[in-house]
């Protein structure tokens, strides 16, 4: 470990700093001390590996700007000696333009003067003498002489102007008479497909435009022969057009190889005038560069193992540090733990004698460690009455023979009281792996073994109260399909087997799962476990019929004792209940064929006046019909024509009598298929009877394209009939004028949130309303507000229409604050989605309206 050395701070000029730094050292920890003189070292390589790659890169640079002040040296070298040759030869061409203005030359002597002109100069592809009107007078070509015989202008050809043309040549025609000075063209492509470019001196005639000699260079040429030869050696000189493409260069590219992208390049304009051409300087580097350098990857290797070493030495430091202080924690979390637990340890050598007992057992015993220690049996805790007891369970523990389970002893503490212990036995190991001695766990189990017994008292309890039960109670393994508990009513009448648990819960017991040899697989998997204990019981009634009895089962899965899921089941014996409730149901069903006949037998007299119209008419007509067949006046079509009438009258009363006979007769109420309309009808037809009796008129509206109701039509017709023949006695006993003597009847489809689609039937009168009590009490049993009413009319009816899942309802009519009439109406549940083109539903009229051009009076 690096010490501080002590610096004499009188003769140090920095002691203060010193001083401060020394105390800085010693406040920190041995190993931080440690960690920063491994530090120190590794900084250092650090920087010194970074310097040499300064180094480097610096050198690099260098070398870089180098080449490239070559290059631009040799780029701008060239550029001048093609500049140079341009400017002399545009001298030469302005002399030569001066002389044919002042017709010196004559079109035959131009082509010698220039063939002579390009004999020099390699790199001119043609001269041509081109008037204002952009004709060809004379023009001389590579190595070739032409001349003009005819003025036409030349045509298809890029290097010659052509008005309204959109050539390079042409524009440098127009600027050149524009100006009256020398321009060089754009780079454009000539008829032999080379790149070239023209230079275009104005022959100007006594102030006038007179035309222009026309010089056009090969821009390879001009490479070629003007790029000096070292340059071209040092460099690739290239010339690029406006678009950036390259046009000519010193080296051409071979066929088929990729070309190296050049590291240095360097562009500046080629032509005297601006034309766009470039002359671009490109170069590579000679040297391997940074990374390529042997020596830098040497330093660099040592510098990495370098920090590598020191990177490794103070792992190994911060690691030895890191165990160090794992093994002191340990140290201190195995005392605290020992310190603070409530279990008691205790241990022995391979003799008998206790080397170590712990704080708990102290407190356990209430012996102080210096009483425990060095001990040999008899122990002090040893009750006196347990001695040979406990010195026979030590010498089985010494010998190794204590059950895994533990043991259960008698310890007495110090003050004389006894407690009931548990003790665990381990051997003793030390590192070369012998046995040193013996290890003993003591826990205090009376509170323990108090709750246990108060447990099995309680589990005692709770199962006599099980067996007492009267319902059959029963749990089902899901996964296995084992049955896990049954009480005496469910062994009583399903035996001991899990057959009746799936016959009441609908289903048959789970199969048992088998789970494959080789892999372990969750038979629940997938199951929602805390869904389905969480879940509420879901009752249902179920006939079981071997036992001729009937069971309300309720259901609801729970977690087993074990973590299982399980199906617990109560079935209660209901078969009483349910005998009540069919008497019940019976004398209901005979309540409402005593009520139809007591209805019947309130409409005798009316009956019997009905029935006594027909048959009257028949007697007649047969008496007729005696007297004039014995006078022999009637002849055959009389006689049929009367025939035919008493048919008639015979049928009528036949219809009657069905009508009544159906109304009363006793059946099982049957739902079928009906229709509302056939149902008013005959109701209507049976009521017909009273209101004709009291002078009642009835008014009757059925919707078109009603669904089809699923009902039983003699109780619907039973509860219309007693609607609308109490609404004739309301009407009768009031005596009431004969426009207030009405009664209307509607049938409309309805929709609401609260019962959703319906068709109702509402019976409506003009007579003086009931009182506010009345209507409150109106649906109590054997209440009536008739004197010699029985109470059980209107009572009937609305079980009749709650047993049809509909609802019943009345109410007054009020004109104002004034009740003119009653409303009584029912809803019976139907889908209105069956109905076809349904027409909309008009709305409700006063019943006062008797002359509603919808209703049918009957």
């Amino acid at each position: 470990m690096p010490v501080a050395r002590d610096i004499p701070s009188a003769s140090h000029p920095n002691s203060l700093l010193h001083r401060l730094f020394r105390r800085w050292w010693r406040q920190q920890s041995p190993s931080r001390q440690d960690r920063f003189a491994t530090i120190a070292p590794l900084i250092s390589v650090l920087m010194f590996l970074a310097t040499i790659t300064a180094t480097f890169w610096y050198l690099r640079n260098e070398e870089i700007e180098r080449a490239g002040e070559a290059l631009r040296r040799d780029t701008e070298i060239s550029q001048q000696q093609i500049r140079l040759h341009l400017i002399e030869n545009q001298e030469q061409l302005v002399r030569m333009a001066r002389e044919l203005a002042t017709r010196d030359i004559a079109p035959e002597e131009f082509l010698p003067h220039a063939a002579a002109f390009q004999r020099e100069r390699p790199e001119v592809r043609h001269l041509t003498w081109v008037t204002a009107q952009r004709q060809v007078r004379a023009s001389q070509a590579v190595l070739s002489y032409e001349s003009v015989a005819s003025e036409k202008p030349a045509k298809h050809n890029p290097s010659f102007p052509g008005e309204g043309l959109a050539l390079a040549s042409e524009a440098a025609f127009i600027a050149a008479r524009d100006t009256r000075q020398p321009v060089y063209s754009r780079p454009f492509t000539d008829a032999d497909g080379m790149a070239v470019f023209q230079v275009q001196v104005p022959l100007i005639d006594r102030g006038n435009f007179a035309g222009t000699l026309i010089v056009e260079y090969s821009i390879e040429s001009l490479v070629r022969y003007y790029v000096p030869s070292e340059v071209s050696r040092r460099h690739i000189i290239s010339v690029v057009g406006p678009e950036l493409q390259p046009l000519a260069s010193t080296v051409t590219a071979m066929p088929g190889q990729p070309v190296v992208p050049p590291s240095l390049q360097h562009e500046v304009p080629l032509a005297p005038m601006a034309n766009g051409l470039m002359l671009r300087g490109q170069g590579y580097r000679t040297s391997i560069g940074l990374i390529g350098n042997t020596l830098f990857w040497m330093v660099v290797a040592l510098s990495v193992l370098t920090v590598w070493m020191l990177l490794g030495t103070w792992k190994h430091m911060r690691r030895r540090a890191q165990i160090q202080n794992a093994l002191a924690q340990e140290t201190n979390f195995r005392r605290a733990m020992e310190n603070s637990m409530l279990t008691g340890m205790r241990a022995m050598d391979m003799e008998g004698r206790v080397t170590y007992v712990n704080p708990a057992f102290c407190a356990m015993t209430g012996y102080a460690e210096a009483d425990l220690l060095d001990g040999k049996p008899p122990f002090p805790y040893w009750p006196p009455d347990r001695v040979e007891e406990n010195t026979r369970l030590l010498q089985q523990e010494l010998q190794g023979r204590s059950p895994a389970g533990g043991i259960e002893v008698k310890v007495m503490r110090k003050d004389g009281s006894i407690f009931d212990a548990r003790m665990y036995v381990s051997p003793l190991i030390d590192p070369r792996g012998l046995q040193t001695g013996w290890m003993t766990s003591m826990t205090n189990i009376t509170e323990a073994k108090r709750i246990r017994d108060q447990l099995s008292a309680s589990h005692e309890r709770f199962t006599t109260v099980l067996e007492g039960l009267d319902a059959a109670v029963s749990v089902l393994s899901v996964q296995q399909g084992e049955l896990l508990f049954a009480n005496r009513s469910y062994r009583l009448w399903f035996g001991a087997d899990a057959r009746g648990h799936g016959q009441l819960a609908h289903s048959t017991p789970a199969q048992s799962y088998q789970a494959e040899a080789d892999e372990e697989v969750d038979g629940l998997s997938g199951l929602p476990t805390q869904e389905l204990t969480e879940a509420g019981a879901h009752p249902h009634e179920i006939y079981v019929e071997p036992l001729a009895m009937w069971f309300d089962v309720r259901t609801r899965y729970l977690q087993w004792t074990d973590g299982r899921l399980a199906q617990m089941l109560i079935a209660t014996d209901i078969t009483s209940r349910r005998r009540v409730e069919e008497q019940a149901q019976q004398q209901a069903e005979k309540a409402q064929v005593t009520s139809r006949l007591i209805t019947m037998g309130e409409m005798a007299s009316s009956v019997a006046h009905e029935l006594n119209q027909p048959l009257t008419a028949i007697n007649n007509y047969c008496n007729g019909m005696v007297s004039r067949v014995r006078n022999e006046s009637i002849n055959t079509e009389d006689l049929i024509a009367a025939l035919q009438k008493t048919g008639r009258q015979a049928e009528r009363a036949g219809q009657i009598i069905h009508r009544i006979r159906a109304f009363v007769k006793k059946s099982e109420p049957q739902r079928q298929p009906s229709q509302a309309s056939e149902i008013v009808d005959d109701a209507v037809e049976l009521a017909g009877i009273e209101l004709r009796r009291r002078k009642v008129a009835i008014h009757t509206y059925v919707a078109q394209r009603l669904p089809t109701l699923m009902c039983d039509p003699i109780l619907i017709e039973q509860v219309l009939m007693n609607l609308l023949k109490n609404a004739a006695e309301a009407i009768d006993s009031a005596g009431l004028p004969s426009a207030r003597r009405n009664i209307e009847l509607r049938v409309v489809p309805r929709h609401t949130a609260e019962e959703g689609g319906v068709i109702e039937f509402s019976v409506s009168d003009m007579g003086p309303g009931m009182k506010e009590e009345v209507l409150s009490r109106l649906y109590e049993a054997f209440f009536s507000t008739k004197a010699e009413g029985m109470g059980i009319g209107l009572s009937l009816c609305r079980s009749i229409i709650e047993s049809h899942r509909g609802r019943m309802r009345a109410q007054n009519l009020y004109n104002g604050t004034t009740v003119t009439g009653c409303r009584f109406a029912f809803t019976l549940p139907v889908d209105l989605t069956q109905r076809v083109d349904a027409q909309p539903v008009p709305e409700v009229p006063d019943v006062a309206a008797a002359a509603n051009p919808n209703a049918t009076a009957s």
